[in-house]
Parts: structure tokens; C-alpha cells; sequence
């Protein structure tokens, strides 16, 4: 991955966490990592959120919420059921949420929130 990538998904990160706050959630943990993967942002919004930030300057190859495959839900899903293991909120909601964010470099980003932008998928238990 470059610099520039990097960089970009960085800013990215911070412009959806401020943007989540004005929208009322309540950030409990960023950049949660196990073997499986990792997860941008664990909110709280009334339910616990897991959410996926993808962030361009460039629309050349798409809007950025379409690079979430299946492949990238299940990622996040294992990754998210491992921290609910960890926290014990097995008894809580829980929900997968993606922020996009374009023109990240500029002075007036789009910033698109996806509420319940996926569903757990079904192979994976508590």
C-alpha cells in the first residue's frame, strides 16, 4: 500500500469520526485489529456499530462503499464477533455501518453514511 493511500484513508478516518459524533454516536474504540482483521470504528449509537470507513479523492474506479465485497463482510464480521467475545456483549445489538467519504483532500468532503449497510452473515456464531 502507498504513502498517499495511506494518508488518504487516515484523513478519511478522522473526518468520519467527527462527522459520527455530530451525528450523535459515541466512539468507544478506532483500529480494532485481530488475526482476522480489523475494524476503522466500534461506536455506540443505541446499538453497538462496527463501522467500515472507505475513503477517495478519486472517482476514477467507483464510489468507495462499493469496494465492500464479500470477501470484506466477512472480514469484518469475525473481526466483530472475536470483540463482542472479548467484551461480553453477547446480549447487546449490534449493527454494520459504512461512512463514505470522497474528495478526502479537499476542503468540502461528501460524506455518505450507510446505516445497517450489512447483516451478519449466517455462517458465523457467537
Amino acid at each position: 500500500m502507498t504513502f498517499k493511500r495511506i494518508s488518504t484513508g487516515k484523513k478519511g478516518e478522522e473526518i468520519a469520526a467527527s462527522f459520527l459524533r455530530s451525528q450523535g454516536y459515541d466512539i468507544i474504540e478506532k483500529n480494532f485489529r485481530t488475526r482476522h482483521g480489523e475494524i476503522d470504528i466500534i461506536a455506540d449509537d443505541g446499538y453497538i456499530s462496527f463501522i467500515e470507513v472507505r475513503s477517495v479523492n478519486s472517482k476514477a474506479f467507483g464510489l468507495p462503499e462499493q469496494s465492500i465485497d464479500r470477501r470484506k463482510q466477512d472480514q469484518i464480521t469475525k473481526t466483530a464477533l472475536m470483540y463482542i467475545k472479548l467484551k461480553k456483549l453477547e446480549n447487546k445489538n449490534c449493527k454494520f455501518d459504512v461512512v463514505s467519504v470522497e474528495d478526502v483532500d479537499s476542503n468540502s468532503p461528501k460524506i455518505k453514511l450507510i446505516k445497517n449497510a450489512f447483516e451478519l452473515n449466517e455462517r458465523y456464531k457467537y
